[in-house]
This record gives structure tokens, C-alpha cells and sequence, in this order.
């Protein structure tokens, strides 16, 4: 089995990750901040974009690897990948404004509980042999 939806948004996140990473590493180096946040209110809020999206992706991207390895259908995989694509940017947008627009935030962890909530349910239900390949 060729595994190519997974790979394709693991990759388009990692870039995303990576932006956010240097998001931070040019407040720490603009503002010498070394560790923690120092009380800057900006590197604050790129910290918890950063690190919201460290703690979400991965088990987001293991869930579809795993939907995909079973066989699920690619339209659910594009669709979950795309959800979490959108959900993540969203999210991170909203984290790192001031005033941060909450509607922004409240669909970015809307959607990215929509993808782990479905990924998750449809691995239990493939797995107890309710249904098979979604």
C-alpha cells in the first residue's frame, strides 16, 4: 500500500512549524530573550501559537497515518488533512494577534477537534469491525 496523503499534509505542517519556529527565534533575538517569555506580551502569545501546534498536529498526523494505512477512503483523509491544515493556521493566526479575534481561535480548535474526535472514532469503530474502510 502507498502511503501519499499523510506525507502530504506531515509535510505542509512541518513548513507551517517551521514559520512559527522562526516566528519566535526573531522576538528571543530582537528582544535578547533567552529563555521564557521575559514579560513580552508578543513573544507570549508566538510561544503558545508554537507550542499549541507542537501539542495538537502530531496525534492529528498519526491518527490519518494510521485511517490511511487501513485503508480509509482518500476523500476522508484529504478532507481530515485539510481540516487540520485550516484549523492549525487559523489558530495560530488568532493566538498571535492583539486583540486576538476570538472567532478565529474558536474555529481553528474547532477543527482541529473535528479531525481528531472523527480520526479517533472511526479507528475504534474500523478496529471492533463496525465498518469498514470510510
Amino acid at each position: 500500500m502507498t502511503v501519499y496523503i499523510t506525507p502530504f499534509f506531515a509535510g505542509l505542517l512541518t513548513l507551517f512549524y517551521i514559520a512559527l519556529s522562526i516566528r519566535v527565534i526573531g522576538v528571543r533575538k530582537s528582544e535578547r530573550i533567552g529563555l521564557g517569555d521575559g514579560g513580552h506580551g508578543g513573544l507570549q502569545r508566538r510561544m503558545r501559537a508554537h507550542g499549541n501546534f507542537a501539542e495538537y498536529t502530531p496525534l492529528a498526523l498519526l491518527l490519518m497515518l494510521m485511517l490511511e494505512l487501513t485503508g480509509t477512503t482518500p476523500w476522508l483523509l484529504w478532507a481530515l488533512g485539510l481540516a487540520l491544515l485550516i484549523g492549525r493556521a487559523l489558530h495560530a493566526y488568532s493566538v498571535s494577534q492583539e486583540p486576538e479575534p476570538l472567532k478565529f481561535r474558536i474555529a481553528g480548535m474547532g477543527l482541529t477537534f473535528t479531525v481528531l474526535t472523527a480520526a479517533a472514532l472511526i479507528l475504534v469503530l474500523q478496529s471492533a469491525g463496525w465498518i469498514l474502510n470510510v
